[in-house]
């Protein structure tokens, strides 16, 4: 075999079955190595689809996917979603051709540092020296992918390590999963005294805590101690809905979540830091907690949530407990004008059952979550990271990892224009994702932050910052242009409709919610 088709090759022994790929005249034998029933190879035309398709796939399936990237200048195309993927606790591989080794001594164009540009973002990075080094550093870099948290492997390839014979395979031993740390005995004491002393506490809950068991068992502790769960505002994954234990959701905003926190006295954190502003506003705190307040932590990011609450369970005698759930709550179809609350009651009569749902909706959708929260079960997937061109990518990725599910993918017009291209990606794949389109013609979460920096009133040339009206864009003509079909709703009614119409029909569409 050659360097390229070992690489396939331990990808897919490793457990690595996917690629999301944006190739390059240096990636053709990686290319070729992917005509193989071990290795789906999904095309994306914008690397940033890639890498946030990988972080949707990592999301839902707890395993790495790779995504094979074009020189330096296609890796920096991909770095704002492997950001988002980092701050997310996400593993991927990222497979980043490069010149053959020969060549790049007479600096060519395209020459770039990819380890300089890799590092910021990358956990691990290793560049390729020889086609025999492929299998050792490719399993390598799966096991670095696949650790608590997941983490982000760069692996440079040179394209003459890919053409070359790799020689007699290397034996590499078998993949095995880490196993996560466990919550020193100590500390599980010193919480469980804390929950035990009648002073008001929050739990609040990240990465694999707020879902399966480990969700589950932290209902227990709820409802045997009266505490309160919660979770940062920005959050992985969660299993919520009727049925399943509810988090309560730290606000956005400063002053509110400052509101929300004041009668706090504990904070127990499980896989997370203490709460903080997401930006530093003029005279107002970065740290939202009181300073009354102590922090303490439960689980390190690195430990296993699950574990840490059958000790602190069974260390306040909770094991038996009855977890504390979220009733359903029927909601009744709404109609008339579309507003924030309209929206979220449409929302929450439609979402179906096991639904995915990725919020990248930023101020319109930001009241849906406390509506959706005894809606059918479903999984919720938030940006921590921040880095905007977030959710289509995450949308397609979960859609390919859960192929049975309806994803719904929520999403400014500002933020959808970042990575549009998504859409292309679901329509040849027929991938069962409703992209709905919030389209205020403005970027209104800077006209909010505007206000929040102090900045005064905005003049006419910084309103044209904000505003992306002129021309206005076709979101129903755009998804056609790529494959997908679209619907343009201006009522509550209408938008309720296009929902539950999407849910019955396979493969993407689009809802373009007119809100102007």
């Amino acid at each position: 075999m050659n360097g390229a088709e070992t690489l396939i090759s331990t990808l897919a022994d490793q457990g690595v079955d996917i690629c999301f790929a944006n190739p390059g005249t240096s990636e053709m034998h990686f290319l070729a190595a992917l005509d193989t029933p071990r290795m789906r190879s999904v095309l994306c035309l914008f690397e940033g689809v890639a890498t946030g398709a990988a972080d949707g796939w990592y999301r839902m399936r707890d395993r790495p996917a790779s995504t094979l990237l074009h020189l330096g200048p296609g890796l920096a195309n991909g770095l704002a979603n492997i950001h988002n993927a980092k701050r997310a606790g996400s593993g991927m591989v990222n497979i980043v051709g490069e010149h053959s080794l020969s060549h790049l001594k007479y600096d060519p164009p395209l020459n770039s540092d990819i380890e300089g540009l890799a590092r910021p973002l990358s956990h691990w990075v290793r560049k390729i020296e020889s086609a025999g080094a492929i299998a050792w550093d490719t399993a390598n870099a799966v096991r670095q992918a696949s650790a608590h948290p997941g983490r982000i492997a760069t692996l440079i390839l040179p394209g003459d390590a890919s053409w070359q014979d790799a020689g007699a395979p290397c034996p590499v031993p078998p993949f095995q999963s880490a196993e996560r740390k466990a919550p020193s005995a100590a500390r599980i004491e010193a919480i469980a005294k804390i929950l035990r002393s009648g002073e008001t506490v929050m739990l609040v809950l990240a990465n694999k805590a707020t879902r399966g068991r480990a969700l589950e068992l932290a209902g227990r502790i709820a409802a045997g101690t009266g505490c309160r769960l919660g979770t940062q505002f920005f959050t992985a994954r969660i299993e919520r809905g009727a049925g399943r234990t509810p988090l309560e959701r730290i606000p956005y905003a400063v002053a509110l979540a400052a509101d929300f926190l004041k009668d706090i006295r504990h904070l127990v954190t499980v896989e997370t830091r203490e709460p903080v502003a997401f930006f530093s506003y003029p005279g107002k705190p970065s740290l939202l907690k009181p300073e009354s307040t102590q922090v303490h932590a439960l689980v390190e990011t690195d430990e296993d949530s699950e574990l840490a609450f059958e000790m602190l369970a069974e260390a306040l005698g909770l094991s038996s407990t009855t977890p504390l759930r979220q009733a359903a709550i029927e909601t009744p179809a709404p109609s008339g004008v579309l507003t924030p609350l309209s929206i979220a009651h449409a929302l929450a009569a439609s979402i179906p059952e096991n639904c995915i749902v990725v919020d990248e909706s930023l101020t319109t959708g930001r009241e849906t979550m406390g509506y959706t929260v005894g809606a059918k079960p479903h999984d919720l997937l938030n940006n921590l990271g921040g880095s905007i061109g977030y959710g289509t990518p995450v949308a397609t990725g979960a859609a390919l990892a859960c192929p049975d599910r309806r994803v719904f993918c929520m999403v400014g017009d500002g933020s959808a224009m970042y990575t549009i291209q998504s859409l292309w990606t679901q329509a040849r794949e027929n991938l069962n994702v409703t992209t709905i389109i919030f389209a205020n013609n403005q970027y209104a979460i800077l006209k909010a932050e505007y206000t929040n920096m102090g900045a005064g009133t905005p003049g006419p040339q910084a309103m044209a910052m904000i505003d992306i009206g002129r021309p206005t864009i076709d979101w129903v003509a755009m998804a056609k242009s790529m494959g997908v079909p679209g619907t343009s709703v201006s009522t509550a009614e209408g938008f309720c409709a296009a929902l539950k119409r999407s849910c019955s029909e396979s493969g993407p569409q689009l809802i373009e919610v007119k809100l102007y």
